[in-house]
């Protein structure tokens, strides 16, 4: 391919959009462009680059016998009814009316349509094991698009599903399926890692979570060293306070009026104690009812295991009237002295506190030298917090690590959670019917071009990994106007094409200096750079992106170098 009639339009300066990394160089180096908010179209290098990593999943998914199909973008809104979570996806379902008033969903995800599928195709244990998978579009209303196709309304990912006969099938399947993502992220030059990961709505027992570490992700996971336990954030165990050996004495409790404070820094300060001396009651509405949620002031609450504890259908934080109604006092004053009528929840986190600062449900006061028990009572204790960087590990208790991190796959065993609600069935060697084992496994390939970015770019540009990348080799003839320059590019270009290398050939009647900084931006792996003085020597100079290595070779040993270098392992 020649530039000149290749549509790439790199730019030089920060697209003033873009905060992300991969977000900024995919636009510079003309990969893709913003149609509006969270919606993007690709460009001819940048759909190169999808085209890579679908082939990857491909291969890698027919190697386990998954079998591929294309279900629909459209769905009618019954199914998701039926599997009961309409309600749990809230506004990020985008649905639209159609002209006979049926009420359809642009799919963001196909776990109730593959189901109905199944439902309707298997009937028999013989026809099991089976693993469908699909590439497809996928439309989520986002709340905040952001960093470019990492968080996008509309985006592409792989999903597949498996359907067994019982537990050890789905182990199987599922184990087949792990093996998969890591032959794919391996393949695409990702450092990865996989780990405990909650279910949240699409619902089962076990899953794990693909990550990507990187300075810009969304997603935080937590690592220790010493044991390789890997978990992500919503699901990371605390390990309950060691309670002390000799319990403090109790003071008596005392109202203390704290004007125009409300916040923990500011208490703390005001009353000049540390953030974990104070409890912080946090009032949540679960499934329309209030709960009290009490939890260190150092601390954060951990919604997820939260509502994993209460099993709500839906759970938000309670609005300032709410709050005002079921404890008397407005938001910031919030405590659990005084409380009726609702369910008190206390982190393990605060367990063997004592003498501490809650707020009085009263503007502009709160209580100190408060104790469980004597004070007010605890429905319900478990750990319901996040955990940070100063705790220890669960497993092993030794020091944690916490990272950000990009989520590009999730695997999940569902169980019976969709079979169960619409019905799916098969006849099992007794002919007696049972329902089908599922396990669904995700990838988001729009976002793991971005995540591989993320891991390979210097201040120069993008360094992309062999397999992925859009060409393997530019050309790059200094100065087109040079008739021997050309010449040779063209003869070279037609070795390394026939030979199936994919080759740009940057035949732009621009400065050097402007093709320097364009191909390293674009980052294809391999630099042949056609210079005057050098062919006046027969020689040409090789650059490798990746490491930056220069060889210098004469004219006829340039496409066996060429070729060596290009070498892809396994």
């Amino acid at each position: 391919m020649r530039w000149t009639e290749f549509l790439l339009p790199t730019l030089k300066e920060i697209p003033s959009e873009a905060e992300a990394i991969s977000h900024i160089l995919m636009i510079r180096a003309g990969l893709i462009r913003r149609l509006t908010s969270g919606v993007y179209s690709y460009l001819p290098l940048g759909l190169r680059v999808l085209k890579k990593v679908e082939k990857i999943i491909r291969q890698e998914m027919d190697s386990k016998q998954a079998q591929e199909v294309l279900l629909p973008a459209i769905q009618p809104i019954e199914l998701w009814i039926k599997s009961g979570r309409f309600a749990a996806l809230g506004e990020d379902m985008i649905t639209f009316t159609d002209r006979h008033k049926k009420v359809n969903v642009l799919g963001p995800t196909h776990e109730e349509v593959i189901t109905a599928l199944v439902k309707n195709e298997v009937n028999s244990y013989r026809q099991l094991p089976l693993i469908l998978y699909q590439i497809q579009t996928k439309f989520r209303d986002e709340a905040r698009p952001r960093f470019g196709v990492m968080r996008s309304r509309e985006f592409i990912m792989k999903d597949a599903y498996s359907f067994d006969c019982d537990g050890e099938g789905l182990n199987t399947s599922y184990n087949k399926m792990y093996q998969a993502y890591c032959r794919i992220f391996k393949r695409c030059g990702l450092n990865f890692i996989a780990v405990e990961a909650d279910t949240g709505i699409m619902g089962g027992d076990v899953s794990h979570e693909f990550m990507v570490l990187a300075e810009n992700g969304e997603d935080m996971v937590v690592i220790c060293e010493n044991c390789k336990y890997a978990v992500s954030m919503d699901k990371a165990e605390c390990v309950k306070p060691v309670t002390r050996g000799q319990e403090p004495v109790a003071r008596k409790m005392e109202e203390v009026k704290t004007p125009g404070v409300s916040s923990v820094e500011d208490v703390a300060r005001f009353l000049k104690v540390g953030a974990e001396q104070l409890v912080k009651t946090l009032i949540y509405i679960a499934d329309d009812k209030p709960v009290a949620v009490l939890v260190r002031g150092d601390h954060e609450i951990n919604e997820t295991k939260l509502n994993r504890l209460l099993k709500a259908g839906s759970l938000s934080m309670a609005d300032e009237e709410t709050i005002q109604k079921v404890t008397g006092g407005p938001l910031g004053f919030s405590g659990p002295v005084g409380l009726s009528g609702l369910k008190i929840i206390a982190d393990l986190g605060i367990a063997a506190s004592s003498n501490f600062v809650v707020g009085a449900n009263k503007s502009d006061v709160h209580f100190v030298g408060v104790n469980i028990e004597r004070d007010f009572k605890v429905w319900q204790w478990a750990d319901v917090r996040n955990i940070m960087d100063k705790d220890i590990c669960p497993k092993c208790m030794q020091p944690i690590k916490i990272e950000q991190a990009i989520e590009v796959g999730h695997v999940f065993k569902l169980g019976t959670k969709y079979t169960e609600n619409l019905n799916a069935t098969f006849l099992d060697e007794q002919g007696k019917a049972k329902k089908i084992i599922m396990g669904c496994y995700g990838i988001g390939v729009t976002r793991l071009i971005a995540a591989c970015i993320e891991q390979n770019c210097d201040k120069n540009g993008i360094i992309w990994p062999k397999e992925i990348a859009p060409f393997q080799v530019i050309l790059m003839p200094l100065n087109t106007a040079h008739v021997l320059s050309m010449d040779f590019a063209r003869t070279i270009y037609g070795h390394l094409t026939e030979r199936n290398i994919e080759v740009l050939l940057d035949d732009r009647d621009i400065r050097a200096g402007i093709k320097f900084k364009d191909a390293d931006l674009i980052g294809i792996p391999l630099q042949i750079i056609i210079g005057e003085k050098n062919l006046e020597q027969n020689r040409i100079e090789i650059k490798e992106r990746m490491t930056g290595q220069r060889y210098i070779i004469a004219l006829d040993e340039a496409l066996k170098k060429t070729i060596e270098l290009l070498k892809i392992p396994g």
